[in-house]
C-alpha cells in the first residue's frame, strides 16, 4: 500500500536491510509491533515497505524532532538491539527531506465496450509542478 502523505515538506526515514536467516517468527512479530507503535507516535505520517531479498521500509515523519523521538522510544530501542543482534545481516538508515511529490493514479472503470469493457484514466494532480 502506498502511504497517503500530506503536502511537502516532510521527512522520509529510509531503512534498507538484508535479513539474517534465523528468528523469522520473532522478526515478524517485532516488525508488526513496531509499525503499530510507530503509527501511534506524534508526527507519524505513514509507512511503505517491500522485501525481495533486500528490504526497504520508508517511514514518513512530520519533523526531525518526530524522527528523534521515535529513535529514542524505549520499546523501539529494544527492537533496535534485537535487530543488530538477531534480525539483520546488514542495514542502513537514511533520512531525507521530501520536497516534492509526483503521482499517477490509474482508475479502471467498466464502460461496456467490446474491448473488454475497461478504460484506464490517468490522474496526475501535481503535473504542473
Amino acid at each position: 500500500m502506498i502511504a497517503q502523505t500530506p503536502t511537502p515538506p516532510y521527512y522520509a526515514v529510509i531503512f534498507t536491510s538484508v535479513r539474517a536467516e534465523a528468528k523469522a517468527a520473532q522478526y515478524a512479530a517485532t516488525a508488526e509491533r513496531m509499525v503499530d507503535l510507530a503509527a501511534a507516535q506524534p508526527g507519524f505520517l505513514g509507512v511503505e515497505s517491500a522485501r525481495a531479498g533486500v528490504g526497504i521500509t520508508v517511514s514518513y515523519r512530520a519533523s526531525l524532532d518526530a524522527i528523534r523521538a521515535w529513535k529514542a522510544h524505549a520499546e523501539h530501542l529494544l527492537a533496535q538491539q534485537d535487530g543488530r543482534a538477531l534480525f539483520y545481516r546488514h542495514y542502513k538508515t537514511r533520512i531525507a527531506r521530501v520536497e516534492r511529490v509526483e503521482r499517477v493514479e490509474r482508475d479502471y472503470s467498466f464502460d461496456g465496450d467490446s474491448d473488454g469493457g475497461f478504460k484506464a484514466g490517468w490522474a496526475d494532480p501535481l503535473r504542473a509542478m
